[in-house]
This record gives C-alpha cells, sequence and structure tokens, in this order.
C-alpha cells in the first residue's frame, strides 16, 4: 500500500513524535541533548542487535503479569513454550519484525513501486545542517559505541561549520513524487554521485541539527512535520531532529513500520538520555581531531539536476503554504474522571470529533482511526471506524436539539457509543475489522488480472475510503506533542492524546477547511459532554 504510493511521502504520510525536554533544563542545550540522544539510539540498537530487547507485550492483566516475578519466571521457559505461559496469564507477545528497519534503512524511490533498503554493516551517522550532509562513524570496527565525547566533538565541529547553505539543497528531492524522484535519482548516480548517495542510504540514521529555536506547539509541529525542505531527508527510516534550543523530535517514513514501533524506540531513548545521559553540560569533548573523522558529502550536480531541484523546492514551498496546524489542551479533565463514569477515554475523544464536525458542517462522514494488529506475526494496523448510527445519534443530541434530552438521556447515549466503540476497537486489534481484509482482496485480485468486483466500484466504497477524518493516539510520559497531515485534501489530520487530567488535540487542515474552528468545535464538543456527565444542563 505506502510502496507503490506515487504521491510525495511528506505530509502524505511521514508523521512526527517531539520529546518533552529534559527535567533538567541545562541538558536542553542543543550540543548536550543531541549528544545524548545519539549516543542513546546507538545504544538502543545495540540491545536490539543482541536480542537482549525486552519483548513488547500488551498485558491485559499487568497486576498478574507485569511483574518481577512472573518475567523472572517466565525466562526459564524455553522460548517454543513461554507464550504459552504468557497467554494463561493473559499477557500477549506483541510482533517486534518491524524493528530491524528503524536502523540502517531507507525508503529508495523506484518507478512504478519503491522499495525498503536496509544495510545493517553500516556504522556512519548521517547529519543534515543548513542542508549540508556530513557522515562520522558512531561504531568502531568491533561494534562498539565509539565513545561520548568523540561524539560531542564531531557534532560540536559540525555546529561550528559556517559554510553558506547550498543554493541547490538536494533534500527537496526526497518531497517529490515518487517516479519523478525515481527518475532523478537515476541521473544522480550515473552522474557520479553513487558512493555518497550509498553513505545516507545506508547511515544508521539521519540526525537533523537546526539553527533556530522553536517558538511555539504550532511552530514545533510545522518545523517537526515538514520544516523548510532543505535539512530532512525524509527517505530515512527516521530523522531525529534537534532545534537550536534542545526541542527534539522524530520524523519517520512509514512504509517500514508502524507508530508502537516507533514509539517503543521513542521510550527507551527519552528515559535512557534523561536517566542515564552520556555527557553533561559540562562535559568536553574529546581532544580529536575531527576534520579527519567527519566526512562532508558533496553531490555533483548537471543542469537537469539543477533545475529537477528548483521545481521540487517550488512545489513544497506552494503546498506547505496550504498546510494550518492547531492545538487545544482540554484541561476539564481525562481518563481518571471518565473512567470513574465508565466510559471509554478513546470513545469520548472521538465522539467529541464527530460531534464537531456536525457542528461545523452538519453532518458525518467517514472517519479513520488506526489500530496495531500486533497480536500477530507481521501485524500492521487494521482500522477502527468511529462513525456509526450510535455517534451520529448522540452527536444530532447534544448539537441540535440538546434541551430536549435529560442529562441522564444524554449520558446513556455517550455509554451506547462508548460500548460499540470498545467492541469496534477488540475486533480491530483481533483481525476481524473489514479495511485491510477489502484491500489484500482487492490487491489479490489486481495481481491474478481479475475484473475489479463490483463491491470496490460502488460509490458508498469510495466514499468510505476518502477519509475526512483521519485519527490517531499515542499517548506516553517522553510525548510531548505528535502530528500528521490530512489524508485528503479536504479532510482534517486528528493527532490526539487522552491524559490522566486532560485532553490534548493536535489538528492539521489543508485550505478550505479551518483547523482552529474545527478545534473550537472539538472543545464545545467536549465541555457538553463533560457538562452531560455532571449531570448540568447543556447550552445550545
Amino acid at each position: 500500500m505506502y510502496l507503490t504510493a506515487r504521491d510525495p511521502i511528506v505530509l502524505n504520510f511521514n508523521p512526527f513524535m517531539s520529546f518533552n525536554p529534559d527535567p533538567k533544563s541545562e541538558y536542553n542545550d542543543q550540543l548536550t541533548r543531541a549528544t545524548n540522544l545519539t549516543v542513546s539510539a546507538v545504544r538502543f540498537l545495540k540491545t536490539l542487535r543482541a536480542d537482549l530487547l525486552e519483548p513488547e507485550v500488551f498485558h491485559l492483566n499487568p497486576a498478574k503479569s507485569d511483574t518481577d516475578t512472573f518475567k523472572r519466571l517466565i525466562r526459564f521457559v524455553p522460548s517454543s513454550l513461554s507464550w504459552y505461559g504468557a497467554y494463561l496469564v493473559n499477557a500477549y507477545p506483541l510482533d517486534m519484525s518491524q524493528y530491524f528497519r528503524l536502523f540502517n534503512s531507507t525508503r529508495l524511490p523506484k518507478p512504478s513501486r519503491d522499495e525498503l533498503f536496509t544495510d545493517d554493516k553500516a556504522r556512519h551517522l548521517l547529519v543534515l545542517r543548513k542542508g549540508h550532509f556530513y557522515v562520522f562513524d558512531v561504531l568502531d570496527q568491533d561494534g562498539n559505541i565509539v565513545s561520548a565525547s568523540e561524539i560531542q566533538a564531531h557534532l560540536k565541529y559540525i555546529l561550528s561549520d559556517n559554510s553558506l547553505a547550498p543554493e541547490f539543497p538536494l533534500s527537496y528531492l526526497t518531497s517529490e513524487n515518487r517516479d519523478i524522484w525515481a527518475e532523478l535519482r537515476q541521473k544522480l548516480v550515473s552522474g557520479g554521485n553513487e558512493e555518497a548517495l550509498r553513505k545516507v542510504d545506508s547511515a544508521v540514521f539521519c540526525l537533523c541539527l537546526d539553527d533556530f529555536p522553536i517558538k511555539d506547539l504550532v511552530h514545533l509541529s510545522h518545523n517537526m512535520l515538514h520544516g523548510d525542505g532543505t535539512n530532512r531527508w525524509f527517505d530515512k527510516s527516521f530523522n531525529l531532529i534537534i532545534a537550536k534550543d534542545g526541542t527534539a523530535a522524530v520524523h519517520f517514513e512509514h512504509a517500514w513500520g508502524d507508530g508502537v514501533a516507533v514509539l517503543r524506540f521513542f521510550n527507551e531513548v527519552f528515559k535512557d538520555s534523561t536517566q542515564a545521559p552520556a555527557v553533561t553540560p559540562r562535559s568536553q569533548p574529546a581532544n580529536t581531531d575531527s576534520s579527519v573523522a567527519v566526512q562532508k558529502l558533496n553531490f555533483k550536480l548537471n543542469d537537469a539536476l539543477k533545475t529537477g531541484i528548483s521545481a521540487a523546492k517550488e512545489k513544497f514551498d506552494a503546498t506547505m503554504k496550504t498546510l494550518t496546524i492547531d492545538y487545544i489542551q482540554f484541561q476539564r479533565g481525562g481518563k481518571e474522571f471518565l473512567k470513574k463514569q465508565k466510559l471509554s477515554p478513546d470513545s469520548v475523544a472521538q465522539l467529541g470529533f464527530q460531534m464537531a464536525f456536525v457542528q461545523q458542517y452538519g453532518q458525518t462522514v467517514a472517519t479513520y482511526e488506526s489500530c496495531s494488529t500486533a497480536a500477530f506475526k507481521h501485524g500492521r494496523t487494521e482500522t477502527i471506524r468511529p462513525a456509526s448510527v450510535f455517534t451520529k445519534r448522540c452527536s444530532e443530541a447534544f448539537v441540535r436539539e440538546p434541551s430536549k434530552h435529560s442529562a441522564g438521556e444524554l449520558q446513556q447515549m455517550m455509554a451506547k457509543c462508548s460500548t460499540y466503540h470498545n467492541q469496534l476497537t477488540k475486533e480491530a486489534a483481533m483481525g476481524q475489522g473489514f479495511d485491510r481484509h477489502l484491500f489484500a482482496l482487492r490487491y489479490l485480485g489486481a495481481a491474478k488480472g481479475i475484473d475489479l468486483p463490483e463491491l470496490y466500484l460502488d460509490p458508498a466504497y469510495r466514499q468510505i475510503n476518502h477519509n475526512i477524518l483521519s485519527t490517531s493516539t499515542l499517548s506516553s510520559p517522553a510525548v510531548n506533542i505528535g502530528g500528521f497531515a490530512p489524508v485528503v485534501p479536504d479532510g482534517f489530520g486528528i493527532a490526539y492524546a487522552v491524559h490522566d487530567n486532560w485532553i490534548g488535540c493536535n489538528v492539521s487542515a489543508y485550505q478550505g477547511r479551518n483547523a482552529h474552528e474545527f478545534l473550537q468545535c472539538v472543545e464545545k464538543a467536549l465541555e457538553s459532554m463533560f457538562d452531560a456527565l455532571e449531570g448540568k444542563a447543556i447550552k445550545s
């Protein structure tokens, strides 16, 4: 699905997650944080490759299974049986087959279908700054991590490079239509840039050092989701971005893996870099000759490539101008309050989006919520379809005729929405959704040259796959805010998290839709629901 899509991957597919600041404020200095996050990322790589990473487990009864005693016991059970022992206590090991693509990996543009490339023998890091490309080793010949003080020295050297930004920044090409980029990449290779491109593709990951601080959360979202196009390599499995003030984020390519794998990496790196930092703000960089260790990559560009870069820049700038982002933090309550009301917190957030759309546009539209199917071998995602007859009825009652219903009736409607949403979520997580099955059948039919069955030509099928509300939730103590762009031109991209005592929501939209107004409607919807739950009359 991802690799055959020809649209640019930036905005259409790649999301971001930003880290909370380091709790020790002096550790948010750009050089200190870049060194610590880089070392922690390479520590994660080493742990993963040594097969020492604790398995990812979904605990249905954490009191029994998420304990040191159980973990100690299960270690002694042979792996062929250990999963059975986990099932007995309602713990479900999750698929971790995507993890190897986190490092040394890139999506390569090819005509009609891209390829994923991984070279786990490579030992160097790729660093981007002001559109320039630098590489240096972060692992030595024996596979050990290069000393933190050396990494710090190399990053300091890169940060002190006063070269002007290149006239034709190569990174723009990774924001192009994939077929156009595939053709231009061929020109790059035949123009004598194969070795430099190989260094980019095989690098452990891409570290982006930005030369400006982050002003606010809206600026943060724009910068981490797309930036100005000069200082990212959008094809890399992930870009670790660090702004001048130490604000950091992970921007990732989606074909190789999903949020579950990235979030595990993200959480471990945040924890390690803040609890066991490799350097302190007072650490001295190693006394080493970085001008020898750090290689600056130079690319030979002919006129066709220069024209290609200029065209890509023009398209990139024009598209970014049309994207608006806004966010809210709803402080009246979150998980704790909603669970006391015996409601699913996720269902209430989703109901808020349905009500907001009814309020703003007077209708119910196709809605997508992502759900991980990592409980299965090689599981990716399934779709939860949050818009239902229950949410439609409830939204219309709240928005159009709240005075006609008592608080008790509105509470009952919300409870029905919650029960149904829980059922849909369970079905999706257990592979019982319908979207992926229909996609697979369609793909297999096309591969066998069978005529497309009528279902796929039905306007209803087209409509349900035009997801105007595209939503995804991730919550973690390490995440400050996350986000992605709408998946259709007239849609909203809704990243949200229900925390213990508040709800955060970050929304993107293109021209023609208004993210700010939509969020005002979401806030109003949440206020109305909380009023109903507290037994208050709902204001029209």
